[in-house]
């Protein structure tokens, strides 16, 4: 008789709040032991005036309690829609479906204190299946950071015997994942570096308040040049010097690169601004990797919405070599839906009642289950 298999929706929507990425993921075995691969993915864009309305209380804008329950209830309807839109595809029922995993919307991360925004029991009777949510409040109330929460499904997919490598993604913070050749689970490093998207995100919504709210291929950062005082100023910033484990989030990031405009008094060419923001996260990662990782990664696996960013990516490969820096796909894996599937295989471990947080990569005292569990209505 095979090992015990079951099918997991996976939704994760990223500090960039654009919207929510859905990965039906089968998982075969439990524990240490535990695979999984992605059956279908799908995502669904945040509506515009939801987006508008994160954005603003990202910024720390205060809002009324009627605002913070109705974006909780239109984050789990756009979730739901998400996860409903992938059961249609898939020729899947409710009832197939072991539990959706929702990260929920990023509202605020200062540890100890953390929100991760939405309401599991309309996603739960939306959907017609158990929810798993709210990951990250566990593990900072035994002390850890409550971030990354990603690298227990990165050793348990990518860990190899015989390279040092690196899992790196690129949302609106970006985060690295350190996995040793051979090396076991309280081996594992694993930290936010700083920006990812979030800065040029940032720019972009400046620029066209109804735009997309990105640099499409960081075309517009390709056309510039970077303005390195702007650049120096960020980079000398306490946080990135500091040890991990350590988490940060996007307003913080974006408050660093308004204060350094600020110093220096002139205005920019929104490129040139753009191309700066891709250097100041091109040159946090690579200044983490030679800080923190020892010895230096033979293999650097991108995934995350920057991967997108040829301006960014250019960045980070000619420093490191266009051998040394693949992207999720290359391993066969869909870039945009990893943290989604990595959040199926945490929900599976909280099923189990096993401990999805790894002590070495978020500062926590212990390994703890994690999450809420919203039963099926």
């Amino acid at each position: 008789m095979g090992e015990r298999s079951r099918l997991i929706i996976g939704a994760m929507s990223g500090t960039s709040a654009d919207g929510v990425d859905v990965v039906l993921t089968r998982i075969t075995g439990s524990g240490m032991e535990m695979t999984a691969e992605s059956v279908l993915s799908g995502y669904r864009p945040y509506p515009g005036g939801l987006r508008q309305a994160i954005v603003e209380l990202r910024a720390g804008t205060a809002a009324p309690l009627s605002i913070l329950a109705q974006v909780a209830r239109e984050i789990a309807l756009c979730y739901a829609a998400a996860v409903n839109e992938l059961l249609v595809s898939s020729g899947k029922h409710a009832d197939d479906i072991a539990a959706v995993a929702a990260h929920g919307q990023t509202l605020y991360h200062n540890p100890p204190e953390t929100i991760q925004w939405m309401d599991p029991a309309v996603l739960a009777a939306e959907v017609g299946c158990p929810v798993v949510s709210d990951f990250r409040r566990a593990d900072c109330a035994a002390g850890g950071q409550g971030a990354p929460l990603v690298p227990l499904a990165d050793y348990l997919l990518f860990r190899s015997p015989d390279k040092n490598r690196v899992l790196l993604n690129l949302g609106g913070i970006a985060n690295v994942t350190y996995l040793r050749a051979g090396g076991k689970p309280s081996e594992v490093i694993a930290f936010d570096t700083g920006p990812g998207n979030c800065i040029s995100d940032h720019l972009m919504r400046l620029l066209e308040p109804k735009g997309v709210g990105w640099d499409e291929g960081g075309r517009l950062a390709g056309m510039g040049m970077a303005v390195y005082p702007i650049a120096q100023r960020v980079l000398a910033a306490e946080y990135f010097f500091k040890s991990p484990p350590k988490s940060t989030d996007g307003p913080a990031m974006i408050k660093l690169f308004a204060l350094a405009q600020s110093e220096i008094g002139r205005k920019y060419p929104v490129e040139n601004l753009l191309r700066t923001a891709c250097l100041i996260s091109a040159d946090t990662i690579l200044q983490a990797m030679r800080q923190f990782l020892e010895p230096f990664p033979d293999e650097v696996i991108v995934s995350g919405g920057g991967t997108r960013n040829r301006t960014l990516m250019q960045l980070l490969r000619q420093p490191l070599g266009e051998d040394v820096v693949k992207t999720s796909e290359e391993l066969g894996m869909e870039s945009s839906g990893k943290e989604a599937l990595a959040f199926a295989i945490l929900a599976a471990h909280t099923l189990d009642g096993l401990p999805g947080n790894l002590p070495s990569a978020t500062g926590a005292r212990r390994a703890v289950v994690l999450g809420s569990i919203t039963p099926k209505p």
